[in-house]
C-alpha cells in the first residue's frame, strides 16, 4: 500500500506541476495575444478617426467619436468611453463604464502610453484599455496630448472559454497518470512484494514449529539470494532442534533407565539398613554413627530415584490422572496425618464436604506434602495451611511460613528442577525436584501454582485448581 500511495504522490505531483506550468504559459499566451490584438486594433481605430474629431471637442462629438470607435470592432463587443476635460461620452446611452478603475485613469493621466488592466466583473474578465490621443500638424501621430481619453473595455469571454478548456485537459491528462502510476505500483509491488510475503509466510512456519518450510528460490537477484539464505538457515535450525531433541530424549530415557535399575538394588539396601537401625542399639557407637549415616543416605537416594521416575514420566508424556471426586479439606487432612505433621501445621480448613473437587487424590496428596515440608525445612514455625473457594469455582490451597521469606532473585527460579539459591550449597535434605513436580501436578489439573513474600515476614505458596467436573487435561505434554 505504501508503494501505491508513494507511485500515486509522485505521478499526481508530476501531473500536477507540469499542469499547472503549462496552464500558467497557455494562459499567459492567450491573455497576451488577445491584449495585444485589442490594443493594435484600438490604436488603428484611434488614428484612423481622430482627424475627425475638433479640438476642443464638444459632448455631441466625443459621442459620435465613442460610436464610431465601438462600431469599428466587427463582433460589437467593444464599449468605449471618450473623455475631454470634464466631458464624457459613452458608445452606449447611460453606460455606467463601471470597469473604469480610478489607477487606470491615473495612469492614463500621467502617461502618453497605451496602458490596460484586467478587471473582475463578477461572472466574467474584462480588459480595459485607456490611451491619450495626441496631435501634431492636424494629423494622429505621437507628439503632445490633445487633452482627450479613450477608455476601451472588452469582454474575455473568448479567452475564458480557451482557459476552462485548458484547464479540463490538465484534469483529463491528469486522472490517466494517476491511474498508469497505481498500475505501474502494483506491479512493481507484485513483483517485489510477493517473494516478501513468502518469507514472511515461511518465518511465521518456522515459528510454528514446521522447520521444514523452505522457500522456492527464483532468479538470481537480492531477493532470491535472501530466499537461499532462508533455506540455508532453516536447514541448519532443523538439523539442530533435530540433534538438540536426540540428545534431550536420550538424556530422558538415560534418567529413567538409571532410576528404574536403581530401584531394585535400592530396595535391597533399605532392607538392610532398616535391620540394621533396629540393632544399632548394640553397636559400639562409632558402627551405630556409620549405620545410622548410611540410612539417611539410602532413604535420600530412594526419594531421589522416586522423584526422577516422576518427572521422567512428566517429560515422556505418560504422567495421567486418576480423578475422583472427593472431600478437598479431609484429604488434606490425611496428608498431614500420614507424615506426622498436623501438630506443626495450623489448619483452617472447611467443614467436611463443604468444598469438594474432582482430583487426583495421589497428586492433590504429593501437591500439599511438598509444599508443607518444603515450609518446615526451610521455612519457620508457625506453618499454616488454608483451604476455600475462589473466585470462578477454584479450590485456593495456601501454605504460609514464618522464615526470612524467598529472596527476590531467586522467586523466579524456585519451580526449576534442581535449583539451588546458593550455589555453594551442594547438599540439601530434598532432591532438589520437589516444587518441579508440584508445578507439573497442578498444571496437569489446569491449575496453576505460585510463590511469593508476605509483607509481614515469610513465604507463601497458592495452588489454584478449578473445581468443574468436566476431564481435564491429562498428560504432561498437554
Amino acid at each position: 500500500m505504501r508503494l501505491v500511495v508513494a507511485f500515486a504522490l509522485v505521478a499526481a505531483l508530476t501531473a500536477g506541476t507540469t499542469g499547472a506550468l503549462t496552464f500558467r504559459e497557455a494562459r499567459t499566451g492567450v491573455l497576451q495575444q488577445s491584449q495585444d490584438t485589442v490594443i493594435k486594433l484600438l490604436r488603428t481605430h484611434v488614428d484612423r478617426l481622430a482627424p475627425e474629431l475638433g479640438v476642443p471637442p464638444g459632448e455631441f462629438e466625443l459621442r459620435r467619436f465613442a460610436t464610431s470607435l465601438a462600431g469599428a470592432e466587427p463582433a460589437g463587443t467593444w464599449r468605449v468611453l471618450v473623455a475631454y476635460g470634464g466631458l464624457s461620452a459613452t458608445s452606449a446611452p447611460d453606460d455606467p463604464f463601471e470597469e473604469l478603475t480610478p489607477a487606470l485613469r491615473a495612469a492614463v493621466n500621467s502617461s502618453t502610453a497605451t496602458v490596460f488592466q484586467r478587471v473582475d466583473s463578477g461572472d466574467h474578465t474584462s480588459l480595459v484599455v485607456g490611451m491619450s490621443v495626441t496631435f501634431t500638424a492636424g494629423t494622429a501621430a505621437t507628439g503632445p496630448a490633445s487633452g482627450v481619453q479613450v477608455f476601451l473595455t472588452v469582454p474575455q469571454t473568448t479567452e475564458q472559454a480557451y482557459v476552462d478548456a485548458l484547464v479540463t485537459a490538465v484534469e483529463r491528462a491528469t486522472v490517466p497518470a494517476l491511474g498508469l502510476a497505481v498500475l505501474l505500483a502494483l506491479l512493481a509491488a507484485r513483483g517485489v512484494l510477493r517473494p516478501v510475503r513468502a518469507l514472511r509466510r515461511a518465518t511465521r512456519s518456522i515459528a510454528e514449529g514446521r522447520l521444514d518450510t523452505r522457500l522456492d528460490v527464483n532468479g538470481s537477484d537480492e531477493l532470491a539470494d535472501l530466499s537461499h539464505t532462508f533455506n540455508e538457515t532453516a536447514a541448519a535450525l532443523e538439523e539442530s532442534v533435530a540433534e538438540l531433541r536426540g540428545m534431550e530424549a536420550r538424556a530422558r530415557r538415560f534418567a529413567a533407565d538409571v532410576s528404574h535399575e536403581l530401584r531394585t538394588p535400592l530396595a535391597a539396601m533399605s532392607a538392610v539398613t532398616d535391620v540394621l537401625d533396629e540393632d544399632a542399639a548394640h553397636l559400639d557407637p562409632d558402627t551405630a554413627t556409620a549405620v545410622r549415616l548410611i540410612s539417611e543416605e539410602t532413604v535420600k537416594l530412594a526419594r531421589l530415584v522416586d522423584d526422577l521416575m516422576e518427572i521422567s514420566r512428566f517429560d515422556a508424556g505418560a504422567a495421567v490422572l486418576h480423578l475422583d471426586e472427593i472431600d478437598l479439606a479431609e484429604s488434606l487432612r490425611r496428608t498431614l496425618a500420614a507424615r506426622a505433621w498436623t501438630d506443626l501445621v495450623d489448619v483452617r480448613l472447611p467443614p467436611p464436604d463443604a468444598l469438594r473437587g474432582r482430583v487426583d487424590p495421589r497428586r492433590l496428596d504429593v501437591v500439599v506434602a511438598n509444599l508443607v515440608g518444603n515450609a518446615l525445612r526451610h521455612g519457620a514455625r508457625p506453618v499454616h495451611l488454608r483451604l476455600y473457594e475462589g473466585e470462578g469455582r477454584i479450590a485456593v490451597v495456601e501454605v504460609l511460613d514464618s522464615g526470612p521469606g524467598i529472596p527476590d532473585s531467586v522467586l523466579p527460579h524456585v519451580f526449576e528442577r534442581f535449583y539451588k539459591s546458593d550455589a555453594a550449597r551442594t547438599r540439601t535434605e530434598g532432591s532438589g525436584l520437589g516444587l518441579a513436580i508440584t508445578a507439573e501436578n497442578v498444571r496437569m489439573h489446569g491449575g496453576t501454582v505460585r510463590a511469593a513474600n508476605r509483607p509481614e515476614g515469610g513465604a507463601v505458596f497458592t495452588v489454584e485448581l478449578p473445581l468443574r467436573r468436566d476431564e481435564p487435561n491429562r498428560g504432561s505434554g498437554q
